[in-house]
């Protein structure tokens, strides 16, 4: 397939509002990359100017290596999924899937092996010679990506495919993209603003705020080791726990609440002694035990986990994702500890990092 580079690409538009701010990612020949962030954050308007379809206002953008920076979009060997499938309503599942070829002038032989071999990885054999009115969104949705197949790209854009999809279709969809991803071996860029479609899709995350990239990694780095608060309150759900907490020998204190802090934590605030930082506990790190007293206000059984909210003596609120069937009542007071904590800066809001051995 391809390797794609993108150094130091801004996006500048003409009323001088700045979208994307030095955007830096190798993307190696085979990746799926996901990118990932709230609305308004840059993700979609990246994706757009590694197709083409906006003007690159400072950077470069490499494909194998070769710079197509101002290239047109026709000559970037890119087939892009949107949201919206944009199928013609009046042609066949086939003509939709053969389109862009016919419009090439392709030999109909070629083409015909090349949508029925499609077809075939996508499962719509049998939805050929419907029009897209008969099809259900998740099967409109595969017809576009079997459009972009055909044409055996270098590098496929999905463009927050699975959008107008609903949660039982978006499951079913996201999986079938994934086994597309693992038989097709080829580049992906995907932009999502789910977290979930990001951690279960993604051999890479690239996580946006406001333009700029806050981490790029492994679903699990981005996870287990988030590099600041937006990071961490983003990916994971529920979201992670927050508390504003004082360093004080050996202890957090926080409102409400005090706990002693393992050896290798004190190592790791040494630098922090008599200073407010950020504690971020996520809801499965807390558990049934004996550290902070909460006030439950709310009960969600989930089957095998419950989610507990409450708040701590305080009123500071705190979720936990307690593993089993609980039946707490709002009122009900307990008691919990955090198996795993993680420290933030709070002014810089990077993650507070142990010596790496």
């Amino acid at each position: 397939m391809a390797t794609l580079s993108l150094q130091h690409i801004d996006k500048i538009y003409d009323n001088n509002v700045q979208a994307v701010f030095d955007f830096n990612l190798e993307v190696k020949d085979g990746e799926l990359i996901v990118l990932v962030g709230p609305s308004g954050c840059g993700k979609s308007t990246t994706l757009r100017m590694v197709a083409g379809l906006e003007d690159i206002s400072n950077g470069k953008l490499l494909l194998d290596g070769k710079d197509i920076t101002q290239a047109p979009a026709k000559d970037r060997d890119m087939a892009m999924v949107f949201q919206n499938y944009a199928l013609y309503g009046h042609m066949t599942v086939y003509e939709n899937m053969a389109f862009s070829l016919t419009m090439r002038n392709e030999d109909p032989n070629v083409i015909h092996k090349k949508v029925l071999a499609a077809a075939e990885i996508l499962n719509l054999t049998t939805q050929l010679n419907k029009k897209p009115s008969q099809l259900s969104g998740g099967q409109r949705q595969r017809v576009a990506m079997g459009r972009s197949i055909v044409r055996t790209p270098k590098v496929f854009l999905f463009d927050e495919p699975l959008s107008n999809l609903d949660a039982k279709l978006r499951g079913s969809t996201r999986r079938e993209i994934l086994l597309l991803h693992k038989r097709l071996k080829a580049t992906m860029l995907y932009v999502t603003h789910d977290q979930t479609e990001a951690l279960t899709l993604a051999d890479r995350i690239v996580c946006m705020s406001m333009g700029h990239v806050q981490q790029v990694g492994t679903p699990l780095e981005l996870y287990d080791t988030p590099a600041n608060l937006f990071v961490a309150g983003f990916i994971g759900l529920p979201p992670m726990n927050f508390f504003d907490v004082n360093v004080n020998k050996g202890r957090l204190e926080g409102k409400g609440f005090a706990i002693s802090l393992s050896d290798n934590d004190k190592k790791t605030l040494k630098n922090y002694e008599g200073k407010t930082i950020v504690l971020g506990v996520r809801p499965e790190n807390v558990i049934l035990g004996n550290d902070v007293g909460i006030k439950v206000t709310l009960n969600e059984n989930l089957g095998m986990n419950t989610l507990v909210h409450g708040n701590i003596e305080g009123g500071t609120k705190i979720t936990g994702k307690i593993r089993g069937w609980c039946d707490y009542k709002a009122g009900d007071n307990i008691k919990v500890s955090f198996d795993r904590m993680h420290f933030f800066d709070k002014e810089t809001t990077n993650a507070i990092r142990g010596e790496v051995k």
